[in-house]
């Protein structure tokens, strides 16, 4: 049976994309020229949405609408279009804070669900740098950027509590998308569910091994727990390599339709979660021993950079700018509770990094066991090769999990990644 849509939806085409832009005067001035002389491109390769791509003699636009269905798995799985509402909220929530850390956003029509923002070029997806071992040398410093900006700002530190409720009611309504994240992540890796899938034969017995330990289906029970309660700020909820943008001078984050208000080490945890994964797939791309030696470690300074910047950037924002609801300045007007807040500052940093460590093995382990997996590892194309590159990044991901303790510090963790590197399958 055809999908059930509301009024006036329907999903746009080359032919339609270009009538409906040019009864929007802002984006019809951006293109230039007339209608005639725009080109429209479908791009969408997610696993959600139709992404279209428009050029025009002066400019150009991108144009993202929601389906009603997940478009990674087809009509069978119906998806609701107003996930397409709370990434434009989320954009607008975000840009006093972040800038051009996002797309320019020009026009949100709430009949097609269709969001029309800046056209990024010559922005490359980052995960195929990745693939490429291509280096960024600016994107620690503007993940972290966008990272702590838009977690400080929208967090208790920063907002009144009246307008962070707001703000939390509005997001709690993006439920279908969050359940994605509660079953994809937190629960079917850890059970058997039809949409499980691996590398087999090769890790049949390692994803038996993750559903039958308790330790594990414990730590990551902890975690779900934590990102259905906690609503520390207005997260991303979707923050890996797949949903930023580069160039060598340029970082943009696309792509916020799982947004809400939820635990602030989501979003770091996320962005480790994909460099770890990204180092951990390196093996299998180079074509000759030690060939990609030289960007596994820019791979693992990045990863300590985002955790280090972050925390350095996130602690700048708080002592400089705090002026929400939480820790209220008059408690602390004298010297001796300064002292005492300076401290909690610390913990808060102590409790986001261990967060960050634990939502950063799950976004791991649901990469190689659960539904959607990552490209970095999905194209190495001997699943020997494959299986082995998943195999360690598996082991890294459920002791950083389960034993959080023994990675103190970020550094620790990249010493983990190395040791694990260098193990053969007999060692795993």
């Amino acid at each position: 049976m055809p999908l059930e849509t509301p009024p006036g939806y329907h999903p746009l085409d080359d032919r339609l994309l270009i009538p409906f832009l040019a009864g929007l005067p802002q984006v019809s001035t951006h293109l230039g020229g007339q209608p005639k002389d725009w080109k429209a491109t479908e791009v969408g390769d997610g696993n959600l949405n139709l992404v279209f791509l428009v050029e025009g003699p002066e400019g150009g636009v991108c144009v993202k609408q929601a389906l009603p269905y997940v478009r990674l798995v087809g009509e069978g799985w119906p998806m609701t279009l107003k996930r397409a509402f709370f990434e434009y909220c989320y954009m607008r929530e975000q840009e006093p804070h972040v800038g051009s850390f996002m797309p320019r956003l020009y026009h949100y029509d709430p009949a097609l669900y269709a969001i029309v923002m800046e056209r990024l070029s010559p922005h490359i997806i980052m995960r195929h740098g990745v693939i490429a071992g291509r280096r960024y040398p600016r994107f620690v410093e503007h993940i972290t950027d966008f990272m702590a900006r838009s977690l400080f700002f929208t967090s208790d530190l920063a907002m009144q509590a009246e307008r962070k409720k707001a703000l939390t009611a509005l997001f709690c309504e993006n439920t279908e998308l969050c359940k994605i994240t509660e079953d994809l992540i937190f629960t079917e890796p850890y059970c058997i569910s039809a949409r499980n899938r691996w590398t087999a034969p090769q890790l049949d017995a390692v994803a038996a091994e993750f559903r039958a330990d308790p330790e594990l289906k414990l730590a990551i029970s902890r975690l779900k727990v934590k990102f259905l309660s906690a609503g520390e700020a207005l997260i991303h909820g979707d923050l890996h390599t797949g949903s930023v943008m580069v160039t060598d001078e340029d970082t943009r984050i696309i792509d916020a339709e799982f947004a809400f208000v939820g635990p602030m080490g989501f979003d770091v945890g996320a962005v480790i979660a994909n460099l770890l994964l990204g180092y951990f797939s390196q093996e299998g791309h180079a074509t000759a021993e030690g060939e990609r030696d030289g960007y596994e470690e820019w791979l693992l300074d990045a990863t300590e950079g985002v955790w280090i910047r972050f925390a350095e950037k996130f602690l700048a924002l708080w002592r400089e700018q705090a002026s929400g609801d939480a820790y209220p300045a008059d408690l602390f007007a004298d010297p001796q509770s300064r002292e005492a807040l300076e401290e909690e500052r610390q913990r808060v940093l102590r409790r986001l990094y261990l967060d960050t460590l634990g939502f950063a093995a799950a976004k791991m382990i649901r990469r190689i066991l659960g539904l959607a997996h990552v490209i970095e590892l999905e194209r190495i194309a001997d699943p020997d090769r494959r299986a082995l590159c998943e195999l360690r990044a598996l082991r890294m991901a459920r002791d950083l999990m389960v034993n959080s303790d023994r990675y103190p510090a970020i550094t620790d963790v990249t010493a983990g990644a190395r040791r694990m590197r260098q193990r053969g399958r007999g060692e795993l």
